[in-house]
């Protein structure tokens, strides 16, 4: 073969790989097409039944020299990148997602920001039990500098004999103990028809974990124009949480929170365990703000410094820390609160590291 001959077979074969690019192109314009349109109809993205078609076709219609295991290998990397088209597409189209809004989203309540570069402490009781405890903690906090006073009023429990919460009694007392001491409140409601009257007592609403994927609730919430901070699920994948999110954007809310607090794998040595990826992972994927909660992830009083650090190195926007007076009698959540000069000495030790800038 001549050198001239070679040249030749060369531009043709760059002419045959510009054609398969433009039609490979074509292809994926299509495919996204179809992606919109499965969307629209609620169906999933991948359909085997079809795959499956389209490969059999493909192998009666081979006309060689590569044999059918090639042709099938070929195109089922042509379908897989397809696929991830589709569902790269999908994200972009997210509320949620930092590809549709590439700023912060930045939640102010009251005097408080969470978001945008700053870092918050949330802390207070498990439960609220009592007007006297609730604001022996608030008054801690406000000592403290800590803006938002958490605290349950409505106790979704694994065990139905356990302590269920006041519920509207124990929003009352956020209510009272917050405006005493000018704190922020935060509470977790558990059906939609409480959201409303939750609206009334508290600032910021919380969906809590067994509740990441209570659709009516997420709808009431995202009906709402109020903060909402929304807990990752006991085993929910990221996907899965930040589409739960987008249920509460997608009705009009945008004031939403993500909260990562562990989730349940074989280690017995923690409660759950701290998924601390979860923080850089959700900061690039979305615009919302992250906290994360040191106490139900790690349920160890003796390592939640560490882990608080940990959080904030990996670019968490704050905290989340249970408190109480007396955890040897608290009604829930006994063994992992803190009492106050613990919290104390947590909020210093998480202060010296320099990564809390609140």
């Amino acid at each position: 073969m001549t050198e001239n001959q070679l040249d030749q077979l060369r531009g043709q074969l760059d002419q045959v790989n510009l054609q398969l690019l433009h039609l490979l192109s074509e292809r994926a314009q299509i495919v996204e097409e179809i992606g919109k349109i499965k969307e629209q109809q609620g169906v999933p993205k991948f359909d085997p039944v079809r795959e499956q078609e389209m490969l059999n076709k493909l192998v009666a219609n081979n006309p060689g020299p590569f044999n059918d295991a090639t042709i099938l290998q070929l195109f089922k990397d042509i379908f897989k990148a397809s696929l991830s088209l589709q569902e790269e597409e999908h994200k972009k189209h997210l509320l949620v997602s930092r590809k549709n809004s590439p700023e912060d989203t930045v939640v102010q309540v009251k005097n408080t920001f969470i978001g945008g570069g700053s870092s918050v402490m949330v802390a207070g009781p498990c439960s609220v039990e009592s007007y006297e405890q609730t604001r022996e903690v608030a008054a801690a906090m406000k000592k403290a500098g800590v803006p938002v006073l958490r605290g349950g009023a409505f106790k979704p429990r694994t065990s139905p004999y356990d302590f269920q919460g006041l519920g509207v009694e124990g929003l009352k007392i956020l209510k009272q103990v917050g405006d005493e001491f000018g704190l922020a409140t935060i509470s977790e409601i558990v059906t939609p028809a409480d959201i409303e009257t939750a609206a009334q007592y508290i600032d910021i609403i919380q969906i809590g974990a067994r509740n990441m994927q209570n659709f009516e609730l997420l709808k009431a919430a995202g009906d709402l124009r109020m903060p909402i901070v929304l807990k990752r699920g006991l085993a929910a994948t990221l996907e899965e949480f930040l589409h739960a999110a987008e249920y509460i954007v997608s009705r009009g809310n945008n004031q939403v929170i993500l909260i990562e607090r562990g989730i349940r794998t074989y280690e017995k040595w923690t409660r759950n365990t701290l998924d601390i990826s979860a923080v850089p992972i959700l900061k690039q994927e979305s615009h919302l703000p992250v906290l994360v909660d040191v106490t139900h992830s790690t349920g160890r009083k003796d390592i939640l410094a560490p882990c608080a650090r940990a959080a904030l190195a990996a670019g968490a926007d704050g905290i989340m820390v249970e408190v109480h007076p007396n955890p040897a009698v608290a009604l829930s959540d006994a063994q992992q609160q803190l009492n106050i000069p613990q919290f104390f000495d947590f909020l210093d030790n998480v202060k010296g590291s320099g990564l809390f800038n609140g």
